[in-house]
């Protein structure tokens, strides 16, 4: 994968202080209930595909955020490790989110480095 669809945790930080980023933990609902990124939506990987094809107000009603747009510029996807956030950013590269990105070190280096 590019290294541009790839965020490493200084540039997280700063898009996350700056406002700009929108954060999906596709980790199984267990694991997000354990512990998250503040402010990431959690949408297991098994559900992304169906869950970026729907209608904006049913994508609303089951995961209580808006819908993330196509053009959204850093649309970024993490698990525990990275081996499944990378497959959710190539599957909404498919889908056509062009700002789609992978947070490389995941959540256990967010936890390890205090993020």
């Amino acid at each position: 994968m590019a290294a541009a669809f790839t965020v490493l945790l200084p540039e997280l930080l700063s898009l996350l202080a700056a406002g700009r980023a929108r954060l999906v933990d596709v980790r199984s609902r267990g694991e997000a209930a354990a512990g998250t990124i503040p402010g990431a939506i959690n949408i297991p990987v098994s559900e992304l595909e169906r869950a970026l094809q729907m209608e904006p107000a049913t994508f609303r009603a089951l995961y209580s955020a808006e819908k993330p747009k196509l053009e959204e510029e850093n649309l970024i996807f993490f698990c525990q490790m990275g081996k499944r956030g990378l497959q959710a950013t190539q599957m909404a590269q498919g889908l056509g989110y062009r700002g789609a990105r992978n947070y490389a070190g995941a959540y256990r280096e967010w936890l390890q480095k205090g993020g």
